[in-house]
């Protein structure tokens, strides 16, 4: 199914399995109760098309509705739209009580007019006349229309550079923006993942880093293999598609994916595993006895576990044609992986290598792999529990995936860093790859110190705590990682004024777990955290939604820019909220860029400010209007 709402995240092809039969379980997975954050893979959410499905004969599929109208995703975003917080703005503020004060110098002429003209034995209908006309004299009525006018003439000119707005409003509030959110993936960076390498793993040892993983030595190792059938790969149309990561991985060792077709899986009962195979092209033509050899050599997929983000992992189960054993494959999380495996095959260098490449900006995925018991037929394959296979394992090596930066993204960080707007990066992707990202664009300079704020809930009676350390020495291969002891470091670093900003060099990192603790038990950290605040990693939407807000109070005017996914609360609770793609979620965000780059903030920016300065000029015009009327109608009528 594809998602085409990206509430949950899904724009890409999902494959939807069902819920796992408790019965076959041991006790612990009878006892889990439903969640669909931990079950996404088996929940279909509201507006998911259905692309392609499989059934087997005569079995209905039974499904239940989890949840209607508001306790949605899809209606709390609906909710959230048309009951939003009201945004403070301090212009429309000061104009009410510039217009109050104004009725108050009117009831002051009004009188006047009125006594004096008793005074004079006027005829009363004449007085009543002449003394409201004061009133909407020094009131001006056309000041609204005035000020509309200004910000009609803004929002035309923000279509023509591809700029949508839906609340016109907001155009004046991003004129006094002083700091912008971006969200990290597809907004900073491109959106896929290119393969950049693999570093194989022989005798519990790293071998040197490789480019390509489709030379003909690697052919029938059990790393390509690994590769090549560990994915939720599926055909649609004839067309690969699925994760992009895995289409990426996949494409890399230039093999071809044969899958059943409907009306064979409707004729057999059993199902007729998917089929992973080398292409002609990866033979060399001299070897004609290792070409017959190698045409033959196929892997069927038995069982599919599909990735999970809350055990971080997938595996798949599969067996090499001809073979008796099967085998089990396993990718994800490099962290998880080695815990599953036998300690003896991973190397000892594992932390170092893996953090190397997390600086660097790389995203790494281990693969695993085991020969299982040639007493696992097909039949109990189909019923065996997850945790029986994953473990035990041996350990292969990683595949380092590269997430590019965007083009224009150091150019426009520069421009903002340029006009004195502070730059975030709120993402939910790995700590040190954010950093590091946060690095390459110049949102920290290379002289710059950061410093990870790392809290810890309270627990076994202790109180919750936070330690400081800096980015660069979380080495956990440096014996000596110094942490900062003190405990009131923000106090040290943080200057109360904004003009001292530019002499402090440091920027707190921290990850949303971290971020929680602190909004709950440290209160009075927040506001310093949230002033030199520049990376915040792993955060949930709703802790986005959160950090905006605590950015708010400190008094910043704050805009985001985010591509709509899980950025919905956060674009909507922004001061001015820009969203990169034209999904449903985007309707949640003010404005909506039709090119989904980040060139779109300075123009919206520089938009405001004309919009911004438009508007005070019309009103100062206007004001200045009525009252030289008025003063000058009062005159008259005392003369």
């Amino acid at each position: 199914v594809r998602n085409s709402l990206s509430i949950q995240g899904e724009s890409v092809p999902v494959t939807k399995i069902n819920l796992p039969n408790p019965s076959e379980y041991p006790k612990s997975v009878g006892d889990e109760i439903y969640s669909p954050e931990v079950h996404k893979r088996h929940t279909l959410f509201c507006g998911t098309n259905v692309i392609q499905t499989r059934f087997y004969t005569g079995e209905l599929v039974k499904a239940l509705v989890v949840r209607t109208g508001f306790s949605t995703a899809k209606g709390q975003l609906v909710r959230s739209i048309l009951y939003p917080k009201p945004t403070d703005f301090k212009l429309y503020r000061d104009a009410y009580l510039f217009l109050l004060s104004l009725v108050v110098v009117a009831g002051i002429g009004f009188l006047y007019t009125v006594v004096n003209s008793i005074l004079n034995e006027v005829p009363a209908h004449t007085i009543i006349i002449e003394s409201l006309d004061i009133i909407t004299i020094t009131v001006p009525p056309a000041l609204p229309a005035a000020m509309t006018a200004g910000i009609v003439y803004a929002q035309r000119r923000l279509k023509k550079i591809g700029i949508f707005c839906i609340s016109p409003q907001r155009i004046n509030i991003c004129g006094q923006l002083n700091l912008v959110c971006f969200d990290k993936t597809g907004t900073l960076t491109e959106d896929g993942l290119d393969l950049w390498g693999i570093q194989r793993v022989e005798n519990a040892c790293f071998l040197l880093p490789e480019e390509r993983a489709c030379s003909e030595s690697l052919l029938k190792s059990e790393f390509v293999a690994c590769m090549a059938t560990c994915h939720s790969l599926t055909k649609i149309e004839g067309v690969l598609s699925g994760d992009p990561l895995d289409l990426k991985m996949f494409e890399a060792i230039g093999w071809i994916l044969e899958e059943a077709t409907e009306e064979e899986t409707a004729l057999h009962n059993r199902i007729m595993p998917t089929v992973v195979r080398p292409s002609k092209q990866l033979f060399p033509e001299s070897k004609q006895a290792t070409n017959q050899e190698m045409s033959s050599y196929e892997i069927g997929i038995v069982r599919q576990f599909p990735f999970s983000s809350v055990l971080q992992r997938m595996c798949v189960i599969a067996r090499v044609l001809g073979e008796k054993r099967m085998d089990a494959y396993m990718k994800g999380a490099p962290e998880v992986i080695a815990s599953l495996c036998k300690q003896e095959t991973v190397p000892v260098d594992f932390e170092c290598v893996l953090e190397e490449y997390t600086k660097q900006g790389f995203r790494v995925i281990a693969l695993a792999h085991r020969k299982l018991e040639s007493k696992l037929t097909w039949h109990k394959v189909q019923t065996i529990n997850r945790d029986a296979i994953e473990s035990n394992m041996d350990f292969m090596g990683l595949i380092i995936m590269q997430n590019k930066l965007k083009q224009e993204t150091p150019a426009v960080l520069e421009d903002l860093h340029k006009a004195n707007i502070r730059t975030v990066m709120v993402t939910g992707d790995n700590m040190l790859t954010a950093i590091s990202v946060a690095r390459d664009c110049g949102m920290i300079l290379p002289q710059d110190k950061v410093i990870i704020a790392e809290a810890l809930p309270p627990k076994d009676g202790q109180a919750a705590r936070i330690n400081w350390h800096y980015a660069d020495t979380l080495a956990k291969c440096t014996s000596s990682s110094p942490a900062i002891n003190s405990e009131d470091i923000p106090v040290k670093l943080v200057h109360e004024s904004l003009e001292d900003l530019q002499m402090t060099k440091y920027h707190f990192a921290m990850n949303g777990k971290s971020f929680a603790v602190i909004l709950e038990h440290f209160q009075d950290l927040v506001p310093k955290l949230v002033l030199h605040g520049t990376v915040f990693a792993r955060m949930a939407p709703d802790q986005k939604t959160q950090l905006v807000e605590a950015l708010q109070n400190v008094d910043y005017y704050v805009g985001m820019c985010g591509d709509g996914a899980n950025d919905c609360g956060a674009l909507k609770r922004a001061h001015g909220g820009i969203s990169l793609s034209e999904l449903e979620a985007s309707v949640a965000s003010p404005f909506t860029s039709r090119t989904p780059s980040i060139s779109c903030v300075p123009k919206l920016i520089r938009e405001g400010r004309a919009a911004l300065i438009t508007s005070f000029c019309v009103f100062k015009f206007m004001a200045l209007y009525s009252i030289i009327q008025y003063i000058s109608v009062t005159l008259l009528y005392s003369v």
